[in-house]
């Protein structure tokens, strides 16, 4: 694969280009698990905060707890400031995304974060002209797999998403690929956890370990 035969690039954000420090994962879940007088394992809580697994919704619910409660109360508790300063960026990450900037590769970001918290992430991390385009889902433009976002982030790049042939879309979840496919874009699944640990193996029209080596 190289990088710049495509016309253009989409990312996910979280797990993708920038990660979390464990201790604040670790404090997060402490901390729902408070206000809704439950106990998160470690497993439970690098499971739901990595997407590893079942679903998240499937995996909430099986510990008895209602997914509509769950994530209000995960937002509430999050401190944008305190996860800005205790996000980290993937170095090989910062290698391609360098290397796209270089050749004047129109670059996106397609995101299940909220604004609220990216957007001091990319602030903290001075990341912000790494971008051309960075679309946070919601319940109006979707949520990957759903194409809608990936085609708002197409065209915010000047894109035609009728045309999406030439972009590729890369992420280390199944609803990133799910999304790139879906939007008619190749699917990159960059795999930052071991099918072990994610207990299946994600397809995609590429499958690295590191995102530096394409």
């Amino acid at each position: 694969m190289v990088a710049t035969d495509y016309d253009f690039w989409l990312f996910d954000f979280d797990g993708t280009i920038v990660d979390v420090e464990w201790e604040y994962t670790r404090s997060v879940f402490d901390r729902v698990g408070n206000q809704l007088g439950v106990s998160f394992s470690d497993t439970d809580a690098a499971q739901l905060w990595h997407g590893l697994g079942d679903p998240r919704n499937a995996q909430i619910q099986a510990l008895g707890i209602d997914p509509d409660t769950f994530w209000p109360a995960l937002h509430e508790v999050e401190d944008p400031i305190a996860r800005a300063e205790a996000t980290y960026l993937h170095e090989d990450a910062a290698v391609l995304l360098n290397e796209l900037h270089a050749a004047n590769v129109p670059v996106g970001v397609v995101t299940h974060c909220q604004s609220f918290l990216a957007q001091p992430v990319v602030d903290y991390l001075d990341i912000e002209d790494w971008f051309d385009s960075f679309v946070t889902c919601t319940s109006e433009l979707g949520w990957k797999p759903d194409p809608g976002p990936v085609y708002h982030a197409i065209e915010s790049l000047g894109q035609d998403p009728s045309t999406p042939t030439t972009g590729v879309l890369a992420g280390d979840a199944p609803s990133d690929v799910g999304a790139a496919w879906n939007a008619g874009l190749a699917g990159l699944h960059v795999e930052r956890h071991s099918p072990e640990q994610r207990g299946r193996c994600v397809l995609g029209d590429y499958r690295v370990d590191s995102l530096d080596i394409i």
